[in-house]
């Protein structure tokens, strides 16, 4: 059974995945085309400035799951009614918060934003931007997050790949037949009400779930940490763009979001592929299945870094051709920045690392005890940032973006070694070795492939150059260096024939 929901979780998850990468390609390319950089930049900063709650389920979302495993595990119907319980009136109240913060944005934001759009303009974009995401957390979130727990999260992210097909043709159709920028945010909205509302018709109908159990101590430990630790990690996350929005242009916004465009697509796609890997790591340490826990663990760790340093080594060779192509004819920004893409992929290279790690804390529930790397990374990011951009522009908030990863990637590799996994500190250091030297040699393999005439046809040409020669690459080091890993790799893909 759990192989199975590993399997369905998986599979699902990288079909959403992918599916969001290309309508993630589609809209701001009809956007850019259609309403130019300033007003593509002014979307994204407004995305990010939202995303303080738009990304809840990294904070008090993730304690509320995580307080699921064991009941889940056990089949404590009552503990887990109050723990639902708990979670909802939390996300309510953290959905009439939210409403009070895009009041205050939309009289504040229109002023602190280095932006050339009147009050009126900007004030009701925010609106319309805003309007799914207040329904998310008011209905929603609870019941996506206890699917999730359940192993069960492919129910959600089968029900997101349909809205977001639905959004990507609807906002095709808008903007073709000239609707403006308000309109098409405005049906974004109204469309993604679809999911919390399929959501919660599903949990009402397949759990037996006490949506009225009373409860005297408070059933989700450390609600208040993943609080603290999702606000240092949104503000890590939001940085490079709040930072670009009051101390630069919207032009330089809308270079930073197109790059990260490719960049998020990345982080997607490893997201992907560990969504159920956590929920099954949750299980086995609340079972306290210690060597099943450490074999997971193990294989996870080894997995991603290779993912990591094949699919962002290939990036950094390809992805100046790929936003030349991708940006054709757009002429009010100069969207080539060598210098800024090679800093950025290497800066969220670390943030995938750090997932094996970053899961570890999170099954484990240990919110409290490791917040404070969370906001000593949020605040050298932030400082490095502000201190740079003036001076250096993207390359400044890149640069503050790569050292907050890395310090808490390597933070968070200790304390897991010391306090839930128990994996040999060696073994991380070893790890990163390898992946440095894979990179050195796919970098020194690959750096005389050229594109001079820009299309898509010849980027897929040298695309699959590069990944054959960097798949070369990562097999021949992984050999020498994890030989048994690369033959389990090999045995499971001839398993799954």
């Amino acid at each position: 059974m759990r192989k199975k929901r590993l399997a369905n979780n998986t599979l699902s998850s990288l079909i959403l995945q992918i599916t969001t990468i290309i309508c993630g390609f589609i809209l701001p390319k009809l956007i850019l085309s259609n309403f130019g950089s300033d007003v593509n930049g002014l979307v994204n900063s407004i995305t990010q400035f939202l995303q303080i709650f738009a990304f809840l389920d990294l904070g008090v979302g993730a304690v509320f799951q995580s307080s699921l495993y064991k009941p889940l595990a056990d089949n404590d119907i009552v503990k887990i009614s109050e723990i639902y319980v708990s979670g909802q009136k939390f996300f309510t109240r953290l959905a009439e918060i939210l409403l009070g913060y895009v009041i205050v944005l939309i009289v504040v934001y229109p002023f602190i934003a280095n932006q050339n759009f009147g009050f009126t303009y900007t004030a009701t974009l925010i609106v319309a931007m805003s309007v799914s995401s207040f329904a998310q957390y008011y209905f929603g979130m609870a019941n996506g997050l206890f699917l999730t727990a359940d192993q069960r999260g492919y129910i959600q992210y089968n029900v997101q790949i349909i809205t977001l097909i639905l959004n990507t043709l609807s906002c095709y159709i808008l903007i073709y037949l000239g609707a403006s920028i308000h309109i098409v945010k405005m049906t974004t909205s109204l469309i993604y009400l679809i999911r919390p509302i399929v959501l919660k018709v599903y949990v009402d109908k397949h759990y037996s779930i006490n949506k009225k159990a009373v409860y005297t101590d408070e059933p989700i430990k450390q609600k208040w940490n993943g609080l603290a630790q999702h606000i240092a990690s949104v503000v890590l996350d939001s940085t490079d763009t709040i930072v670009l929005t009051v101390f630069s242009t919207l032009a330089n916004v809308s270079i930073y979001s197109v790059y990260y465009l490719v960049i998020s697509g990345l982080k997607q796609l490893f997201n992907a592929t560990t969504n159920g890997i956590q929920a099954l790591i949750g299980e086995l340490y609340a079972r306290q299945e210690k060597d099943e826990l450490k074999k997971v663990f193990g294989w996870t760790e080894w997995l991603i870094h290779t993912m990591t340093t094949f699919i962002f080594g290939c990036a950094g060779v390809l992805i100046i051709p790929f936003i030349m192509i991708y940006t054709k004819g757009i002429v009010d920004a100069d969207y080539n920045q060598p210098s800024f893409s090679v800093i950025l992929i290497i800066a969220y290279a670390m943030y995938c690392i750090r997932l094996p790690y970053h899961i570890a804390i999170k099954a484990g529930v240990h919110y409290k005890e490791t917040q404070h790397c969370y906001w000593i990374a949020a605040v050298m990011n932030l400082i490095t940032s502000v201190v740079l951009v003036n001076k250096w522009g993207l390359i400044g908030v890149a640069i503050g973006t790569l050292v907050a990863m890395t310090y808490q990637t390597v933070w968070m590799a200790i304390y897991d070694s010391e306090n839930i996994i128990y994996w040999p500190i060696k073994s991380f250091v070893k790890q990163i070795i390898v992946d440095i030297l894979i990179s050195v040699i796919g970098v020194i393999a690959t750096k005389n492939i050229k594109i001079t005439n820009y299309s898509y046809y010849k980027w897929f040409i040298a695309a699959v150059e590069v990944a054959i020669i960097w798949g070369i690459v990562v097999v021949v080091v992984n050999w020498i260096f994890y030989r048994e890993n690369l033959k389990r790799l090999t045995q499971g893909l001839k398993n799954n024939r």
